[in-house]
């Protein structure tokens, strides 16, 4: 019998996942010992063994070349390596911030959910198989509804948790249908593999089999018309996770996007670019105008999220590396912005137990800090200067002029000026309105709390600033799908 020989690449390339499942069965260890006033420290524990992570996967794991593993069901790449960053820092700075939050932070479950899920998305982004990429999905989203639901006695968190998992097994198994078609035509699982066949069927097949794939990846990254979800959920489920779910798995979402449709079709790169293009153009559009009166801050930052999906696909219509490397940007300085955003949010429900805009009136007297952490958050997101978020969105612009979507950016800068108006909208409350009656009562901050928003704060600003570093990973990452 023939034994493989020992391949050290099969089991670096897993060393994020490996490490998250030890991570995972100590919180389990440590929540059936500790009481109930030392389960707070659960926050502690998955933030530490998150960062070990990541030190982990930055050391062991950086892939020397792209290469198939574990018998093809995964890629080894920088692309790859570059998500799994993105998706562990965001869930360790969704631990900082859940761990104040009551009935979240202290519950052992809470914490293994979210590990499950950050496994799944690391999976996502490394996928070469069809059946992998099909069983990543799920275990990234299963955890995730549940997580959405996580305050039982909340009905809002209730139906948010019970909408997400129809509409996201609705998804899911239309998805499904277009990976057995693609089975059926190839007769292999493997992502190349079915490139290499669907070259000997006509383009209307192939186009078939995407419509349906990008049903399940639009669920995902929460894309026009499968945008309807996001408000209603963003709203009912814990606010943390409702920063994780609008970051790390919308991440999770482009990843699986851009590496299934440049490996799988691009025998159809006439054809599925504008159908990205048109769906951007109307995600920015519909999310942008429907946030403009929204009164709940968490709905005005899904509808945000619906419209910086758009944004991103603009750089991804140029289908190049520069395209690819914006994405890629875009999503590493959303993921700080957005989750900054929520973050403030988090701090204020937790202390007045409520996300209506006007109340916001005269944050910036009671607690100037966190008034400013907004602001650094909010002008991220309109794309201002010098925060991250405006590097990211003359990156995403750059590459679809090069690509000659003029039309798409003009389009994508139009929403950027009506974006602007619902942002500095909520910005007005916090700086120029007042409210007498809560002007002079605390607001604090906890140190977990504290530590992520200076963190995002941070990084908004150092990526505005210092951006060469991140647009040079993000080069060598786009090169592995090229």
């Amino acid at each position: 019998m023939n034994i493989p020989a020992f391949q050290p690449s099969m089991y670096l390339a897993l060393v994020p996942v490996i490490s998250l499942i030890v991570v995972a069965l100590l919180v389990l260890l440590f929540d059936a010992l500790w009481d109930e006033e030392k389960r707070r420290n659960l926050g502690w524990l998955t933030f530490g063994g998150i960062l070990l992570t990541m030190v982990l996967t930055a050391f062991l794991s950086a892939p020397a070349s792209p290469s198939l593993v574990w018998g093809g069901m995964l890629r080894h790449d920088w692309l790859s390596f570059t998500f799994a960053q993105i998706f562990l820092f965001g869930a360790a700075i969704t631990a900082l911030l859940s761990m104040d939050i009551p009935a979240l932070g202290r519950r052992g479950e809470a914490y293994i959910l979210m590990l499950v899920s950050t496994i799944g998305m690391i999976l996502m982004a490394s996928a070469a198989d069809i059946v992998m990429l099909f069983l990543a999905i799920e275990t990234t989203s299963i955890p995730l509804y549940i997580l959405a639901g996580f305050f039982g006695k909340d009905d809002k968190s209730t139906e948010a948790g019970f909408k997400y998992l129809l509409f996201g097994a609705m998804t899911s198994s239309v998805m499904l249908y277009g990976l057995s078609l693609l089975y059926g035509f190839a007769r292999t699982t493997s992502l190349e593999g079915v490139a290499a066949a669907l070259g000997n069927f006509s383009p209307g097949l192939a186009l078939g089999t995407l419509v349906l794939l990008l049903v399940g990846f639009g669920f995902k990254v929460s894309l026009f018309p499968l945008h309807f979800w996001a408000p209603d959920v963003y709203e009912g489920a814990p606010t943390p996770i409702a920063g994780f779910l609008s970051t790390a798995s919308k991440a999770a979402g482009f990843a699986v996007l851009m590496r299934v449709f440049l490996t799988v079709y691009p025998s159809l790169e006439g054809y599925w670019p504008m159908l990205i293009a048109i769906a951007a153009a109307f995600s920015m559009t519909v999310g942008n105008l429907l946030a403009i009166n929204q009164k709940n801050i968490k709905r005005m930052l899904a509808y945000s999220s619906i419209a910086h999906a758009g944004y991103a696909l603009v750089g991804f219509v140029a289908v190049s590396e520069l395209g690819v490397n914006s994405v890629v940007f875009y999503l590493g300085a959303y993921l700080l912005t957005n989750l900054a955003a929520f973050g403030a949010v988090a701090v204020f429900w937790r202390v007045t137990g409520t996300d209506a805009i006007a109340d916001y009136a005269g944050l910036s007297r009671r607690k100037p800090w966190l008034a400013l952490a907004m602001l650094a958050a909010f002008l991220s997101l309109a794309g201002m200067p010098p925060f991250g978020g405006f590097i990211a969105k003359v990156l995403v612009f750059a590459a679809a002029v090069q690509a000659g979507y003029i039309w798409l950016v003009v389009v994508g800068v139009l929403n950027s000026i009506v974006g602007l108006y619902y942002y500095l909208k909520v910005l007005n409350e916090v700086y120029h309105h007042r409210n007498e009656e809560t002007e002079g009562l605390p607001l604090p901050i906890t140190a977990p709390q504290g530590i992520a928003l200076v963190v995002l704060s941070l990084g908004i600003i150092l990526i505005g600033f210092l951006f060469t570093p991140f647009f040079n990973l993000g080069t060598v990452a786009a090169a592995a799908l090229f």
